[in-house]
């Protein structure tokens, strides 16, 4: 499955870090995603939430 929030869209990002000497060292950063058992559409579902999704209480926990 992709690493992507199914209610958000948050996906992982890249990002630079720099030392010292300026050397760029390319990494990614992944959102904090849990699975969850959520109602989707009437129906009990396993979905992969952004923990940000779940404490704004935008998914509806089975």
């Amino acid at each position: 499955m992709a690493k992507h929030c199914e209610i958000c869209g948050k996906a992982p990002i890249k990002a630079a870090k720099r030392t010292f000497s300026n050397i760029q060292v390319v990494h990614t950063q992944e959102p904090n995603l849990q699975t969850v058992k959520a109602i989707v559409n009437g129906t009990t579902k396993r979905i992969k939430v952004c923990t940000s999704c779940i404490k704004a209480g935008k998914v509806q926990k089975a």
